[in-house]
């Protein structure tokens, strides 16, 4: 029933157009902003963590431009997982790198594409397979029956979804050695308390996968940063690839994954508004250590 509903209110609201979408996702932002609750309590403590040099109002400022963003995303997922793909494409309005994706294709070892929850992600997801063949790992919803609307959606413009599990990570090394593009993010905080470390993350320990870095250094293959930066008023996307540097192939984990980490700083810096603050990327602590949240 969960899924009948949510798949009707999706189909209704992907007929209005992006500008119009991301207008009332703006509001439901504010009203985010405006009204105490958790999404803003969790974005307000991240940002306090992250930017501790900030004065107040420059990061209250910076919060009220994050649950924007976050409204808006909440109503753009509705286009991008219904509107026609045609249509879908057409929202890339540029594209920055490339060449670099290219290049590291061209190697043959195919390539890891690690993408973070900055700007729009599951627009990454849609337009990846019209470049290449696309494996990416997904976490199922703990609502059963949502999980056949969420595949659906994200695969219709040809990507392979496979959940966080053994198999789905055996996928990812097959469609490696076939030359393709699997997706991971790597600013998601893992359940498992094996193939993790604690890396630095705006300066907090933060809890790390590393099967990104297993992954590169087992096959070889060239890892690229990728995001989606949504445009102003509506206009449409700006998709970014980024080569990592190749030190996030170390043999120490723990290293590769502070790169990883670092990384992923340097571009949410770059667009700091559009990086997902509301998420608990702090939620599981060093032993010892207090919650924050």
């Amino acid at each position: 029933m969960k899924a009948l509903v949510l798949r009707t209110l999706l189909t209704a609201l992907s007929s209005l157009p992006l500008p119009m979408l991301h207008a009332v996702g703006a509001t439901i932002g504010w009203g985010f902003f405006l009204i105490p609750n958790r999404r803003r309590h969790v974005a307000k403590t991240n940002l306090a963590l992250c930017f501790p040099e900030m004065n107040p109002r420059a990061r209250r400022r910076l919060l009220r431009e994050t649950l924007v963003e976050f409204g808006k995303s909440l109503l753009e997922t509705a286009a991008l997982w219904t509107k026609d793909p045609a249509k879908i494409r057409q929202l890339v309005k540029h594209v920055i790198g490339e060449q670099q994706l290219r290049t590291a294709l061209a190697e043959g070892k195919g390539v890891i594409l690690a993408i973070p929850h900055l700007g729009a992600w599951e627009m990454v997801g849609l337009y990846s397979p019209s470049l290449h063949p696309f494996t990416a790992l997904y976490r199922p919803p703990r609502v059963a029956e949502l999980d056949e609307l969420m595949r659906d959606a994200r695969e219709r413009l040809g990507a392979r979804l496979m959940p966080t599990n053994i198999s789905g990570i055996r996928a990812l090394y097959r469609a490696l050695r076939r030359g393709e593009l699997v997706g991971i993010l790597p600013d998601q905080v893992p359940n498992e308390d094996h193939n993790v470390v604690y890396a630095p993350f705006f300066g907090i320990a933060a809890k790390t996968m590393v099967l990104l870095v297993k992954l590169a250094r087992q096959t070889g293959a060239p890892v690229v940063f990728t995001w989606a930066e949504r445009l102003p008023r509506g206009r449409g996307y700006r998709v970014v690839f980024t080569r990592a540097p190749q030190s996030i192939e170390s043999s120490d984990l723990q290293a590769a994954a502070t790169v990883i980490n670092q990384e992923i700083e340097r571009q949410v810096r770059s667009l700091p508004q559009q990086y997902q603050w509301c998420y608990k990327r702090f939620r599981r602590r060093p032993p010892g250590e207090r919650p924050f949240y």
